[in-house]
């Protein structure tokens, strides 16, 4: 992840009391003499305001890939049982207090939660589904314009975007879990990370290569993506293949990004105007630090300016609000990375940033668990569909079916000038009628929507296609052209296989599977801006 090298955050806010600790030191030192004082306790505070007291160095770098690692849960039963009783009832992920034991450093009383939404969406308990969720039996409901493949059966019981995805509660050691070093022991964390994510191991893979070679791409291109590691792992003595550890945002990683205020977007957000009271953007936003010193304000601002600029006034004063040329290379890795659900897709899966000293924001990546899903030879203004959905409708356009024609085919690419289209209330795409993100909504609320007014006006305005093309085939010469994008996924092949009960077998199929989206991608693009 590229950082700035600066005086942390931390330290410029609190350089008084450092300083008279400091004076304080000298004179025990001129008192007492050369004694040896051992802290037992230190204290520092963070970008957040909130009180880092310990800060757990472990026995290796957790987010190191080279290195195999291990990581065991344990938590009672009865704490268990609580906390899927009121997951399947209201949806709530309360936190499961649990000993924790990283690369043989034991940590007491860690906060272990479910992580996801789409992910649980086949998350099945003494065989059933959660009651009340968002498709039948508590599944995942596809988006408004995708139609099931025939017979209407999606294998393995989960949503297709995922391969066909199956979790159970009886098998926690496959679960998806967020882990929190600080929910029940205030100001702790663990070389720096107050949360770590631990994916799932039937996202329709074993190995999950397609997500760690994502992220490797991301921080690759220069853009702040995020750590990883496979790590050995167990839940109350049940151990499961290697899992995919993943560094997650929290206040720590906002204090490497430097003097800002870090925003993540939640599933629920639409990206549209409210108003100027921040409690209207609840399911909007959730700011990650600086709380007590920042607030929403500058997120409102950039949404409201968004939402009601001219077509000129976007295209002269955007570059006064974001890093323009940063958020052409994001939306030119969502496109190489085939990634359905980025900023645009059904979980609104991104973070903004917003540099307090220059004033404009950054659109950071995050979950990258559906990259490398979709058609391989998707240009770079085709927009990204979810595979195994079936068919992908445009506006009123008829279906593949209805055309035998295989420009809405599932799993395939849809022209579209870069957008994810969906109609409107008036039957229109988007921009011809309602605001864009409020076009689309499920009749009656519900399902996913698709399209994000920042990315489809980025790219309707041709100064701004430009620089996305031109980022693009940069991004394209140094990770695919070059086959560092292959020298990356042997990395992470490495790094999965260094772990105890890596399964070699289905490894080296994902990897030729891999190898051939690459090769494929690689020609494919190619062969585009050849045509430019």
């Amino acid at each position: 992840m590229a950082l700035k090298h600066r005086i942390p955050v931390s330290l410029r806010m609190n350089w008084k009391p450092v300083a008279a600790s400091g004076v304080f030191l000298a004179v025990c030192a001129g008192v007492f003499g050369t004694g040896t004082i051992r802290p037992y306790v230190t204290s520092t505070a963070s970008a957040s305001g909130a009180t880092v007291i310990t800060d757990l160095k472990g026995s290796a770098e957790l987010f190191d890939p080279s290195k195999p690692h291990e990581v065991k849960l344990t938590f009672t039963d009865a704490a268990y049982e609580d906390m899927l009783t009121e997951y399947f009832k209201s949806g709530e992920k309360n936190y499961v207090e649990a000993d924790l034991v990283i690369d043989g450093t034991t940590i007491p009383s860690v906060g272990v939660r479910l992580k996801g939404n789409s992910t649980l969406g086949s998350l099945t308990w003494n065989g059933e589904g959660r009651q009340g969720g968002r498709g039948p039996e508590g599944g995942f409901q596809p988006p408004e314009g995708f139609e099931r493949p025939a017979g209407g059966e999606v294998p393995g019981g989960g949503f297709a975007g995922t391969g066909g995805m199956s979790l159970k509660a009886e098998e926690p050691e496959n679960l998806p879990w967020l882990i929190s070093f600080d929910e029940f022991v205030e100001g702790r964390r663990y070389q720096g990370h107050s949360q770590i994510a631990v994916r799932p191991t039937s996202m329709g893979s074993s190995t999950l290569l397609k997500e760690s070679l994502a992220i490797s791409m991301v921080d690759a291109s220069g853009e702040p993506s995020q750590g990883y590691a496979y790590s050995a792992f167990s839940v109350n003595g049940r151990s499961s293949g290697p899992r995919l550890l993943v560094e997650y945002l929290d206040e720590g990683y906002a204090e490497e990004l430097g003097d800002g205020v870090l925003y993540k977007s939640l599933a629920t957000s639409s990206f549209t105007y409210k108003g100027e009271d921040q409690t209207s953007y609840t399911a909007d936003f959730k700011q990650i630090n600086a709380k007590g010193e920042q607030d929403l304000q500058p997120v409102i601002d950039l949404v409201r300016w968004v939402e009601q600029s001219s077509d000129e006034e976007f295209a002269e004063g955007l570059a006064a609000k974001l890093d323009v040329e940063s958020f052409a290379r994001y939306l030119a890795l969502q496109n190489m990375l085939l990634n359905f659900d980025d900023m645009s897709g059904p979980g609104r899966n991104y973070y903004l940033w917003y540099d307090l000293t220059t004033k404009k924001f950054k659109v950071i990546t995050w979950d990258l668990n559906l990259a490398f899903s979709g058609d391989a030879t998707a240009g770079p203004n085709d927009a990204m569909s979810m595979g195994g959905f079936g068919r992908m409708r445009q506006g009123n356009q008829r279906t593949a079916d209805q055309t035998g024609e295989q420009d809405a085919a599932a799993g395939r690419a849809v022209p579209s000038g870069g957008q994810n289209q969906a109609p409107d209330q008036a039957g229109q795409p988007d921009g011809q009628g309602a605001p864009a993100d409020q076009a689309r909504r499920r009749p009656g609320g519900g399902g996913m929507r698709m399209g994000h007014t920042l990315k489809d006006r980025f790219l309707k305005t041709p100064a701004f296609k430009k620089i996305y093309e031109e980022q693009y085939q940069k991004l394209y010469q140094d990770l695919l052209s070059s086959g560092k994008a292959a020298t990356l996924l042997d990395r992470a092949v490495a790094s999965y296989q260094a772990n105890e009960g890596a399964d070699a077998t289905e490894a080296q199929k994902e990897l030729a599977s891999l190898r051939e989206t690459l090769t494929t991608r690689t020609k494919s693009l190619g062969e585009a801006f050849a045509k430019q």
